[in-house]
């Protein structure tokens, strides 16, 4: 019974998986009716660290408020009709797009040749540009070829991080967020920043630790995505789109937002304005082998990284872990407290916090360090409080008879210890320490928080940029389960090894 009730769920999950992008297209051909029929638009989005483009009202969290809400409201008051606010994680905004969560895409997103592929764009409803951020105490860099050499800052798939990985010799540190990277500019983290003009405009302008230095540099265009079979939806949005270009609505609120300058006139020129973006795209034949020679090294560098946190991670956590179990178990008052707080402190934060804390925080008073350290640091002082109570468990589980009976032959406590009660405590916690080890392989996807790229923020990047979530997703969970998995078998082996004891 049990094994047809399996195989029937197997079926009925593998029937949904294939009928699910039928059932999207469905629903998303009529996209356009069904808004007007609701009186309803739901627009796609992602307010962390989102300003100037949409994030919350300081005095009103419950408000969002940017250039591109004011937009959109814009879009909606000229369909007449309701705008509904959907947050969603920006490197996964297309994906969900396509899933059908909400009928647009607009935030901040550059209308690349990757991304036509997979959904469409409207005409375009704003003109950026690069702009490079350093010390208001550095005259080192003034242009976008000084950087050469720098250690630079920038968000991940955007035109900036491809303009700098074509100069070759510049240390990219990669973000998720905004905000990050200027604060590790001024920690000195950083040589410079380089990011859309609109976000360099927001954080660094008003900071007079900061500035920005020379010219605008590239140039691009934002766009509202659309899924591939809205096409009436996309010819709606540009109707509306120039029309609030036209009666000069856009360049207001762009001047609102101190957005406005003589680049966005060329969005008046609209045609052919994307002609160029749809130029010999790669056919989908040629587009296979991509995964293979340029993404998979990218993949096995992150797993590089991966292995690397994991490894020294854990050697702290077990190392600390033991000390902590020593000290809650033979410790005098004081020493048991103080192993007690760290544990349940410890246990009782999120490692996200912790790894802020360590990053971010700590330079407020003096100290600073590399994000491979913080990496390394917080998940091992992290751990550590897991695996102390785990060489705990073990170590009480060991009856007290066996440690009056080694003092009855006059071996020392040292001594009993290191013969009697540790190499039955291994024995005994061994498979919840493996068990740890395995989750720390999958918790370090966290130090991506700090600017750390492993095999999963490789993943989001490359995905976010290829559309290919599915075949990359395949490809990492592989080299996870190859890390993890030998793991397991090594423990395994050495379970039965101790056994023979």
């Amino acid at each position: 019974m049990k094994r047809h009730f399996f195989t029937l769920s197997v079926i009925s999950i593998l029937l949904l998986a294939i009928l699910h992008p039928y059932n999207t297209v469905c629903a998303g051909q009529d996209t356009l009716e069904k808004i007007r029929q609701t009186g309803v638009l739901t627009w796609g989005f992602d307010a962390d660290g989102g300003a100037p483009y949409v994030f919350p009202d300081q005095r009103h969290p419950k408000k969002y408020i940017g250039f591109e809400v004011e937009i959109a409201e814009a879009i909606a008051k000229e369909l007449g009709i309701k705008l509904n606010y959907f947050q969603n994680e920006w490197d996964s905004i297309l994906m969900s797009l396509q899933r059908g969560d909400f009928d647009i895409a607009l935030n901040g997103i550059e209308i690349t040749p990757e991304r036509q592929h997979s959904v469409l764009f409207s005409r375009p409803y704003f003109v950026f540009s690069e702009q490079i951020v350093v010390r208001a105490s550095d005259f080192k860099i003034n242009t976008f070829e000084d950087l050469h050499g720098k250690r630079v800052g920038t968000l991940y798939n955007t035109v900036a991080k491809q303009m700098l990985e074509k100069m070759g010799d510049v240390t990219i540190k990669i973000y998720s967020g905004q905000v990050e990277p200027f604060k590790d500019l001024l920690d000195n983290r950083l040589d410079a920043v380089f990011v859309d003009l609109p976000v360099a405009s927001y954080y660094a302008k008003p900071n007079p630790q900061l500035r920005l230095v020379g010219g605008p540099v590239g140039e691009g265009y934002y766009g509202i995505a659309v899924r591939k079979e809205d096409a009436a939806l996309v010819e709606e949005l540009n109707r509306v789109i120039e029309k609030l270009l036209r009666t000069g609505e856009i360049k207001k609120i762009c001047r609102k937002w101190g957005l406005w300058n003589a680049a966005q006139e060329k969005l008046y020129l609209h045609e052919g304005l994307l002609q160029k973006y749809a130029e010999n795209p790669p056919s989908p034949e040629e587009r296979i082998p991509l995964i293979v020679t340029t993404f998979v090294p990218t993949l096995l560098k992150g797993a590089l990284v991966t292995i690397g946190i994991s490894v020294l991670s854990m050697m702290l956590a077990v190392s600390l872990g033991i000390v902590l179990a020593v000290m809650r178990l033979y410790g005098n008052t004081w020493i048991k407290k103080i192993s007690t707080v760290y544990i349940e402190v410890y246990r009782g934060t999120p490692l996200l916090i912790q790894l802020y804390i360590l990053y971010y925080g700590l330079p407020n008073i003096g100290i600073t360090m590399s994000a491979f350290a913080a990496a390394i640091l917080g998940l091992g002082m992290n751990y550590a409080a897991y695996e102390a109570e785990v060489y705990r468990a073990g170590i009480q589980a060991i009856p007290k008879g066996q440690t009056e009976a080694a003092f009855s032959l006059g071996m020392s406590g040292r001594l009993t210890f290191e013969k009697i009660i540790f190499p039955q405590a291994l024995r005994i916690t061994l498979p919840p320490i493996t068990n740890d080890f395995i989750s720390l392989f999958k918790d370090s996807s966290l130090v991506s928080v700090i600017a750390l790229v492993e095999l999963t923020k490789s993943y989001s990047i490359l995905a976010a940029s290829s559309m290919k979530f599915f075949q990359l997703g395949i490809i990492t969970a592989l080299l996870y389960f190859g890390m993890s998995y030998p793991l397991s078998l090594y423990s395994r082996r050495l379970e039965k090894r101790l056994n023979v004891f």
